[in-house]
């Protein structure tokens, strides 16, 4: 994996905005909206480590609100990048009490599971975007999947650092998944018709799925924002809805074309 972002690529984060629809009419087409939100994440094994390097912003993974209500709802049900939060719902704006300290700054359950459940999603997306080497996809689509792994690699480590710091495992239990909302993710068989697509469909559908995922990611990162306590992980929270928007909007244009 090539260890700088290509410059096409800084363009991305130029762009804002997505209509949801048109999130979710492809979530329809692709099937990736056919699995519901307590379906854990499968990780795509491609025969490359997805080992991390620390030192980039980190992703949005969903929280919960104080209230206990889940702020991700399943795929094709929440809404899109219109700041309303995840799930169509405005997450409570006030965070949820610290379960902890880590050099004198206090950390709460969400700030905790938002990293939890981005570091799967995240290895993921990594593993999806390894399936375009080699096949037969525009430039531009290939330079912007190697941006994304390149970054959500180096995301995914981070996070991992983090949780090992606050003495935290680097995922929760699928229960706490499901307490939360569920773990969005691709299922193994979506995964598979993605490698089995024809060199026709291949990059429709890799770009269908990836519109899904990130926006996945933005919605997450939405909750965490509203509920979490921790300035850092709230921080990376923004910034993955920034850019996670973003890439959206390039990744719709893309398929438009």
């Amino acid at each position: 994996m090539r260890s700088a972002v290509p410059a096409v690529v800084f363009g991305v984060l130029l762009l804002s905005g997505c209509g949801a629809h048109d999130v979710q009419q492809l979530r329809g087409a692709s099937g990736h909206g056919a699995h519901g939100a307590s379906a854990p994440a499968t990780t795509v094994t491609t025969g490359a480590p997805a080992s991390g390097t620390p030192g980039a912003p980190a992703s949005g993974t969903p929280g919960t609100s104080p209230s206990g209500a889940s702020g991700h709802g399943t795929h094709g049900e929440h809404g899109g990048h219109d700041g309303t939060g995840a799930g169509g719902g405005v997450p409570s704006p006030s965070p949820a009490p610290p379960v902890g300290t880590a050099a004198g700054v206090a950390f709460n359950a969400p700030d905790v599971m938002f990293l939890q459940m981005m570091v799967p999603h995240n290895t993921q997306v990594v593993g999806l975007v390894r399936l375009v080497r080699g096949r037969e996809v525009r430039p531009e689509v290939r330079e912007l999947a190697e941006a994304i792994g390149v970054t959500q690699e180096r995301e995914a480590a981070s996070m991992a650092a983090l949780l090992a710091a606050w003495g935290q495992p680097a995922t929760a239990e699928d229960d706490e998944h499901a307490a939360h909302g569920g773990m969005p993710g691709v299922s193994q068989e979506e995964i598979e018709a993605l490698t089995s697509a024809p060199p026709a469909e291949f990059e429709r559908r890799f770009l269908d799925m990836m519109i899904a995922q990130q926006d996945d990611a933005s919605q997450m990162a939405k909750v965490e924002v509203a509920t979490g306590l921790h300035s850092q992980v709230t921080g990376m929270a923004r910034r993955v809805d920034v850019s996670r928007t973003a890439q959206v909007a390039q990744m719709l244009a893309l398929r438009g074309r």
